[in-house]
């Protein structure tokens, strides 16, 4: 589990609430149902409208992967493409069909056996490209929603207390419900507000970060198997892939 994610959730509403309450104020003034139903609702509703179902679920999908990243084994990854590459070489590409079972992943086991059966050096890169540009752009989706939801939701806050001013516009002349009614407006203005900028954007941005270590991760597997096929010796294979490796440390230190 990333920690620092499960840290991130609770840093920003447990400090809101926390000056909420040296404010004298307490929970329960924030809790409106009728505010929720008016943001979260409405902008559910504006998403299903928006995206299609399948682009939705993977968005829902990938909360998983906030809190519990995949995996890059850059290290282990050069190792194994490294072993391919002696492998091939000793005993010539056709031996790479056998292996590809054997790949730790789907598009190096693409990329093997794309290579073992003599495909033309510049449609097994399109092949795999074509790969990652899918889990490019279903990430990208994804995060897209979130992002959606970010927009949409302050918008709705607005329509929310839009509303609740009118009930109390309504009620002028019986102070009893005039409480209720600024309730509802002021409480939909920060639901709408905290949505986007405490949760929805929030979780958009950490799903396109994660993923970028596994595109680069995918874009070794490719650079790999294409060396691989070039008959490039083992150790210049490995010496190019820890390349990218040190890039990417280099970018994540200057991303911090």
């Amino acid at each position: 589990m990333d920690i620092f994610a499960v840290i991130g959730c609770f840093l920003g509403i447990g400090l809101i609430l926390l000056g909420q309450a040296m404010e004298g104020g307490n929970i329960g003034q924030l809790l409106q149902i009728t505010a929720a139903f008016i943001v979260l609702g409405g902008t559910s509703g504006a998403i299903v409208l928006s995206f299609p179902m399948p682009t939705i679920q993977s968005a829902i999908a990938m909360l998983h992967d906030v809190f519990f990243p995949p995996q890059s084994d850059y290290e282990g990854l050069v190792t194994e493409i490294g072993g391919f590459a002696t492998k091939a070489r000793k005993e010539g590409i056709i031996a790479l069909e056998k292996e590809a079972n054997n790949a730790s992943d789907a598009l190096l086991a693409l990329g093997l056996g794309a290579v073992a059966d003599g495909t033309d050096p510049t449609l097994v890169r399109d092949m795999m490209e074509n790969q990652l540009n899918q889990l490019e752009a279903k990430v990208a989706n994804a995060a897209k929603v979130y992002e959606s939801f970010g927009g949409y939701s302050p918008t709705l806050g607005i329509i929310g207390a839009v509303m609740g001013l009118i009930q109390v516009m309504q009620n002028l002349s019986d102070p009893s419900k005039l409480g209720a009614g600024i309730a509802v407006a002021f409480v939909a203005t920060i639901y709408g507000l905290f949505a986007a900028n405490l949760v929805m954007i929030p979780l958009g941005t950490r799903i396109k970060f994660i993923y970028q270590k596994v595109f680069l991760y995918k874009e070794m597997i490719i650079e790999g198997v294409l060396s691989i096929q070039a008959g490039e010796s083992p150790v210049l294979i490995e010496r190019k892939l820890r390349s990218f490796i040190l890039d990417s440390k280099v970018e994540v230190k200057s991303n911090g």
